[in-house]
């Protein structure tokens, strides 16, 4: 299934820790960057839209654990667990949150997007 996931400014750098946690490796690191989508309050948001499995969607929702190949313990899991806490997950639409990670599974990126309020930031 799709998940678009939208990324508040504040919550990037605990967002990307849990992207590491719940991906595949440091690259994931890199997942919200890029304040490209705003809200109609004006709040920056990041975006990041990937096919996920179900297991996927039951270990963004379970208790997380340090993957394997952290050997160096990179990752801050207590970051990790503070975007798992914002998470919020569905499949209808809901507005993205300035205080929210907000995921939304089916449609493509773009629409999902939209579902939430979001629209992309005008470059001048």
């Amino acid at each position: 299934m799709r998940v678009t996931v939208s990324c508040p400014e504040a919550l990037i750098s605990d967002a990307n820790h849990l992207a590491q946690v719940l991906a595949f490796g440091p690259a994931d690191a890199m997942t919200y960057r890029g304040l490209s989508w705003r809200d109609a309050a004006g709040n920056l948001y990041a975006a990041a839209s990937f096919e996920a499995r179900d297991e996927w969607v039951i270990g963004a929702q379970s208790a997380l654990a340090r993957p394997a190949w952290d050997t160096e313990q990179a990752i801050s899991m207590a970051a990790a667990s503070r975007a798992q806490a914002a998470l919020v997950f569905a499949q209808e639409a809901t507005l993205a949150l300035p205080d929210k990670l907000t995921a939304i599974a089916g449609p493509d990126g773009p629409a999902a997007l939209a579902m939430m309020g979001l629209s992309p930031v005008e470059v001048e």
